[in-house]
């Protein structure tokens, strides 16, 4: 008998992340083009990798604040005025090991085994396996592909919902799709949510990433005392911060003490000089921000002018995050074409199927990069698509 099957079913049946799978396949190959994974091209900034080392050269490597230093949750508490204008107290932030133990910590407190939560697909897959994995069950709404677009169908939202849901997944702007909510969209699930009084985790890290000007709508803007809503996110795509693995939850006070336990269980806290480095993204790195923004605007628009001149591919320019979802004539398996794009052409691409239901014959790329290099990786795959 194989060892495995001793292990824990949940465990044993977390699914391989069909994103690395192709990263695992190509990785370090001469000359690739890396549009697979959601991170830019350049490392982190000086400035917060300088804050980082003075912190721990002085010897700032002890256990400190499970919460997070009261450091970070005032510059938090600063972001989140100059960019969403709210002030949130100190109280409503919880500094994480990463956007993603974020999610897992947020499963944990809002899911019992059993419970249901609905997410919108396609979807960065990791939301469908945290719920998994904790004993909750995911619950896939497909959003409306029409025209090269994305949209969303409320009363698909509200048929997925059943005596067992404990609350709505919502990221926006969306990884794949680029799915961008309007303010109308926010305010039909929050009273949607409210009518079945459930919570909602709201997947904002893409906020900022908004090319119609200024960041994308928010629940902050709309949401009143009361309502169960609680926000994760993360340093990764803004700041150049993808390794650091640091993010953060911003939650109702009374949820302080349980969200301080799941820490305390899980990594007992992020260590004091990341999070010194972190300090410095929030203080100091508005203009790097605004200038990874730029730089995905001109990238986005390269690529999808060039995939879309090939009459072969169908996707509009997303209205939000950093992602090309695009539907190519004649690809029917997705994670087949992901390995042969990179074969001939040097381009890694994350196949559609790794994203769940509707995902299936797109397939992802991550256009926060220099444009010369997108000008290259969309001619290579524009080579390859006319030849199909």
């Amino acid at each position: 008998m194989s060892i495995v099957n001793s292990l824990s079913p949940r465990a044993v049946a977390a699914p391989e992340s069909g994103i690395v799978e192709v990263v695992n396949y190509a990785r370090g190959r001469e000359g690739l083009l890396p549009l697979w994974v959601g991170e830019g091209d350049l490392p982190t900034p000086d400035f917060i990798s300088r804050a980082a080392m003075q912190a721990l050269a002085a010897g700032e490597t002890f256990y400190t604040w499970q919460r997070g230093i009261p450091e970070l949750r005032r510059a938090l508490s600063d972001y989140y005025f100059r960019h969403f204008s709210v002030r949130l107290p100190l109280e409503h932030f919880y500094v994480t090991g990463s956007g993603m133990q974020a999610i897992q910590i947020s499963v944990q407190a809002l899911t019992s085994p059993g419970d249901e939560f609905v997410y919108l697909t396609p979807a960065w897959p990791n939301i469908a396996a945290a719920l998994e994995i904790a004993g909750a069950r995911s619950v896939g709404v497909e959003l409306q592909f029409e025209g090269g677009k994305w949209g969303l169908d409320l009363d698909r939202i509200e048929a997925a919902i059943t005596p067992r849901t404990r609350g709505l997944f919502i990221n926006t702007p969306s990884n794949p799709t680029g799915w961008t909510a309007t303010g109308k969209d926010l305010g039909q699930i929050l009273a949607l949510a409210r009518k079945h009084d459930l919570w909602i985790m709201a997947d904002e890290i893409y906020a900022l990433y908004h090319f119609a000007g200024g960041r994308a709508p928010s629940f902050l803007d709309i949401m009143e005392e009361g309502d169960k809503i609680i926000f994760v996110n993360s340093f990764s795509k803004n700041w150049s911060m993808t390794g650091w693995r640091v993010g953060w939850i911003v939650a109702p006070p009374e949820m302080g003490q349980v969200l301080e336990n799941l820490i305390q269980y899980s990594t007992s806290g992020v260590a004091q000089f990341m999070q010194k480095g972190a300090v410095a993204a929030l203080d100091q790195g508005d203009d790097f921000v605004r200038a990874n923004i730029a730089k995905a605007a001109r990238s986005r628009d390269i690529l999808c002018d060039a995939l879309v001149a090939t009459n072969r591919v169908e996707t509009l320019k997303p209205d939000g995050a950093l992602y090309a979802f695009l539907k190519i004539d004649g690809v029917t398996d997705s994670r087949r074409a992901a390995i042969d794009i990179v074969d001939k052409t040097g381009v890694g691409l994350a196949p559609g199927t790794a994203f769940g239901a509707g995902g299936e014959l797109f397939l992802r790329a991550c256009f926060l990069r220099d444009p010369g290099q997108i000008a290259v990786a969309a001619e290579r795959l524009c080579d390859y698509i006319v030849k199909l």
